[in-house]
């Protein structure tokens, strides 16, 4: 593409990132609001609710948990793939890998006229989702500074929030209009457009500079590098770069050979970080944010109450106020750090859900209760994309080891899709049986967070991923990483032995 510096970065961002994460949002969320349309219900009966009553209802409404979360199940295998592959292949073949299997998988849905095809349609176009979440952020932060890393990488939560009310617009513009098979042929056929831009564009751009080193092809990684910061070949800074990732590689190469190690401590405290990005991403699902984004039109409708026209535009209103919400993150987070925006969601989720469960106790015929219900549904997307919804996928990838970066974050990604799944599999027998008590679960999850975060999470802002990797494995305990973690930045972390030697290496490389 011959780009360079920012112009590459936003390439990047606009080609890839940007329709990566659009799929993930979109395809995710877009069979929610289509559950009640009458042609859709006429074409697969067995996941009909609105027609069905009594026991019948609550089989159907298993059914359909169940064909909606078979998205997340391929998701969950597509993002476990990445822990054999992602280090074979490179980030960029398997996020062309990725985006193909989406295209596959959208076209068969679109056509559906059978539900096992649907399904079947579902879960590939899953699994390509799973690999686009579980290997993008990892390609974004190993080609990011440690400056904008965090804007950089956050942004993959807007895209999901823009995914999000893409869906919830275009399904009601479509609810409107008169031939019945259009109203959801055509929301689930839009998305191919989208997954056809990262299949043109991904190997424009260059490799990881970090997954380059990591293969032993030094020269290639420095072009690589040269060309996202817009700096020459021979530049000090580009070399210096080079050096320390050869260096993290060398100290942390025998600890972290192998997949296994991740659950064992050891030096570099490797379960530990495991441990952090496996809790986080439970976070990310258990504390609701995925029961609003996909369920939003069944809660108002089903929930509370509302018209099909009202519940439509209310989730649409809903998730657009999420996608703005999304910008808070982008300016705070390389301004207050990781944990405190985490711990900010955390409370105000926390206190919605509190909320949201009081107010839908009462009958649905209480109009008070219901836009109380409504306001505070808004209010929880205000909350949940400050710390969960890009925030969560960033810190995964900065606390991971290079050597292990994309196992960690496959395996980790996995488990938000699991929890995914059950959220999926849940809700519609929850909303319909035990209404209200629903949330109190979610609630429980989302107070556990601050205290958590504190205790457990060290702050990742401003330090580049070779000095985190030092700070994890100098630190005597957790409890000293978290605290010398929250100290302000006043240099490297690494060793000054450390600094040495990449010096030396550094003067080698530039002597004639």
């Amino acid at each position: 593409m011959g780009l360079t510096g920012k112009t590459l970065e936003t390439a990047q961002l606009l080609l890839v990132v940007l329709p990566a994460f659009v799929l993930f949002g979109y395809n995710q969320s877009g069979v929610g609001g289509l559950l009640s349309l009458r042609d859709w219900n006429d074409h697969f009966p067995a996941i009909d609710t609105i027609d069905a009553k009594g026991a019948e209802k609550s089989h159907k409404s298993t059914v359909q948990g169940a064909v909606v979360a078979i998205f997340t199940i391929g998701a969950l295998f597509g993002a476990l793939s990445c822990t054999w592959v992602g280090d074979v292949l490179g980030r960029r073949k398997v996020i062309f890998m990725g985006a193909a299997l989406t295209l596959v998988g959208e076209i068969l849905q679109c056509t559906s006229f059978q539900l096992a095809q649907f399904a079947v349609g579902r879960f590939i176009l899953g699994w390509g989702v799973g690999q686009l979440s579980a290997t993008v952020p990892v390609w974004q932060s190993e080609c990011s500074s440690s400056a904008n890393r965090g804007k950089h990488v956050v942004l993959d939560g807007c895209f999901i929030s823009l995914g999000y009310l893409l869906e919830a617009w275009i399904n009601l513009g479509f609810f409107e209009q008169d031939n019945l098979p259009l109203q959801w042929r055509i929301p689930l056929a839009i998305p191919t457009v989208i997954s056809l831009i990262p299949l043109a564009a991904v190997f424009s751009i260059p490799e990881s500079p970090r997954w380059l080193v990591n293969k032993g092809r030094v020269e290639e990684a420095r072009a690589s590098l040269c060309a996202f910061k817009g700096l020459p070949l021979d530049d000090p800074e580009v070399g210096a770069e080079i050096s320390g990732i050869e260096i993290a590689l060398e100290e942390t190469g025998r600890s972290a050979a192998k997949m296994s190690d991740i659950f064992t401590m050891g030096k570099d405290k490797l379960f530990y970080r495991f441990s952090l990005c496996i809790f986080l991403q439970f976070l990310q699902q258990m504390c609701g944010s995925n029961l609003i984004s996909t369920y939003s039109t069944i809660i108002f409708q089903q929930g509370l109450g509302m018209t099909s026209e009202m519940s439509r535009i209310l989730s649409g209103g809903a998730l657009t106020w999420k996608f703005l919400s999304c910008f808070v993150a982008f300016f705070t987070i390389d301004r207050f750090g990781r944990r405190k925006l985490f711990m900010f969601s955390g409370a105000g989720m926390a206190s919605c859900m509190l909320a949201l469960a009081v107010a839908s106790s009462f009958p649905k015929s209480n109009r008070s209760a219901q836009i109380t219900s409504a306001f505070f549904v808004f209010m929880f997307n205000f909350f949940i994309p400050i710390g969960f919804l890009g925030a969560n996928f960033l810190y995964c990838t900065e606390v991971a080891p290079t050597r292990l970066r994309v196992p960690m974050a496959g395996i980790s990604t996995a488990n938000h899709w699991l929890w995914n799944f059950v959220v999926n599999m849940a809700t519609p027998v929850a909303i319909e049986t035990i209404g209200w008590k629903y949330y109190l679960v979610f609630l429980f999850v989302s107070a556990t967070i601050v205290p958590v975060v504190f205790l457990f999470f060290p702050e990742t802002m401003g330090r580049s991923l070779e000095e985190l990797e030092m700070m994890f494995s100098q630190g005597n305990s957790i409890p000293s990483i978290v605290k010398e973690s929250r100290k302000p930045l006043t240099g490297s972390l690494m060793p000054e032995s450390m600094m040495e030697k990449g010096n030396h290496v550094h003067k080698d490389e530039i002597t004639p």
